[in-house]
């Protein structure tokens, strides 16, 4: 068997656990309130993409795959081997909260899982997480797979994800990715609007993924990497 072939998908498992561990965590303590989750959520995403983008691309998100994958930047099976590894990711984060964080606080907060304010409908969640992905997925475009890019791929993709926590984590949690949502909600078993945080991430990676594609890249730039 080569190991090395598990290279990628276990840097995507590890990344993945580095991110859900800081943004979860984060929420479960709020030591510094909605400042402080956005900006251990940008981070904590910033460091994971920039310590395994040499190895997998530093994806982090299965609507980031998703979306590479609808530009045929990767295959399928790359797809399906990146978003096991970061749902398992998630998940291990999760299980790691819930061991090490105070129980209480962890229960209460249930283990950092995002939650949809009672204040939005389930189509406006939708939208805006799919907004914010959207944001996310031309913030991967621009810094990390146009051959134009430059060389600030996590920093900029961490800072998308910050202003968008800002500006809409007291409303969706503003996820932006399935992972981050699933790993918390299968262990503390809250699945409240679950459905949110896969349909708008993936409708929003879609539609970046579009625009990319056929205007914003150069031409030569869409072929599998």
């Amino acid at each position: 068997m080569n190991y090395r072939s598990f290279r990628a998908p276990v840097a995507e498992f590890v990344g993945t656990a580095l991110f859900v561990l800081v943004g979860a965590g984060s929420a479960v303590t709020n030591v510094a309130g909605a400042m402080g989750v956005a900006v251990a959520n940008g981070i904590g995403l910033a460091l994971a993409v920039t310590i395994m983008m040499p190895i997998s691309g530093g994806h982090i998100n299965p609507a980031v795959s998703f979306a590479l994958w609808l530009g045929k930047q990767i295959d399928a099976l790359t797809l399906a081997k990146y978003v096991v590894a970061q749902l398992l990711g998630a998940i291990v984060a999760a299980l790691l909260i819930k061991l090490l964080f105070p129980a209480s606080v962890a229960r209460m907060m249930s283990l950092g899982t995002p939650q949809v304010a009672g204040s939005m409908t389930f189509f406006g969640a939708v939208a805006l997480e799919a907004l914010f992905t959207f944001f996310l997925v031309s913030a991967v475009y621009g810094t990390a797979v146009s051959p134009q890019k430059e060389r600030v791929a996590g920093f900029g993709i961490g800072l998308v994800v910050l202003v968008c926590v800002l500006g809409g984590g007291v409303l969706t949690g503003a996820a932006l990715n399935p992972a981050r949502a699933f790993g918390p909600a299968l262990v503390a078993w809250d699945w409240h609007a679950q459905a949110v945080y896969w349909i708008g991430p993936l409708l929003g990676a879609a539609a970046a993924t579009g625009l990319w594609r056929y205007l914003l890249l150069p031409r030569g730039a869409t072929d599998l990497r």
